[in-house]
């Protein structure tokens, strides 16, 4: 299962911060590390601090937007240690680990900024946000520590089901790519705009609000094609322009 988890860090800053969460994942057996547009990699820091977990490094992935890291994966969970404008489904690490091995997903998790987390735009693309229950007084954690909290939890889900069988989905049809979705909100947003629902002057928070429904649903491929055939009949009917 663990195969099927991947960590991702936005715009980390600390090259250090690189080599702890990398350490971290080989404690927990957890490989697979993406880098969004890190401000210092490869660096002697993330090497020294990764203290053996170097493998890690040499095959992490560095791609230019959070869109890229997270476009193979069916579920996105995004940490977060404040609340937002909108509210987003909220679970805490072990529950957020029980549900990667109950949903049986190719999955990311997502981390933020030393300095300010992920924007409110990166959190609405993930499915969940993971919020970890530190001391209200003293609540933020080193980047490197909350990888660790995270890999702690599915290492211990992966071990508690070891002794009996994971019940693996039968669903008939896989679950949608951030990817798809993306591409059927793009398509949803245009048709909208065309039958003059959206109001152009605040379509962002409407939109907001259909994608947080769209992954709470947690939509399969199926469903995404039926949607975008049902948005392509609706341009059909529209009136062509002069």
């Amino acid at each position: 299962m663990q195969q099927n988890i991947k960590i991702v860090l936005v715009n980390t800053s600390h090259p250090g911060n690189i080599g702890g969460a990398a350490r971290a994942m080989k404690n927990m057996g957890l490989s697979e590390l993406v880098l969004v547009d890190p401000k210092l990699f490869p660096h002697d820091e993330a090497v020294s601090r990764a203290s053996g977990a170097t493998d890690i490094l040499d095959n992490a992935k560095i791609v230019a937007t959070l869109e890229e890291a997270i476009a193979d994966c069916q579920l996105a969970i995004g940490t977060s240690a404040r609340e937002r404008h909108i509210p987003w489904p909220l679970v805490d690490p072990r529950q957020a680990a029980d549900l990667v091995f109950k949903e049986q997903l190719k999955t990311a998790f997502v981390f933020g900024r030393e300095d300010r987390g992920l924007t409110n735009e990166e959190l609405q693309r993930c499915h969940y946000h993971v919020h970890i229950p530190s001391v209200e007084g003293f609540s933020s954690l080193n980047l490197a520590a909350a990888v660790q909290v995270i890999a702690y939890e599915l290492r211990m889900q992966e071990l508690s089901l070891q002794d009996g069988p994971i019940v693996k989905s039968k669903w008939d049809v896989p679950a949608a790519t951030s990817e798809q979705l993306d591409y059927m909100l793009g398509h949803l947003e245009k048709v909208l705009g065309d039958i003059e629902f959206l109001d152009p002057k605040a379509p962002r928070q409407v939109m907001t609000r259909f994608r947080r429904l769209f992954q709470r649903s947690q939509l399969d491929q199926q469903e995404v094609g039926m949607l975008r055939g049902m948005l392509t009949a609706i341009e059909k009917q529209q009136p062509k322009g002069e």
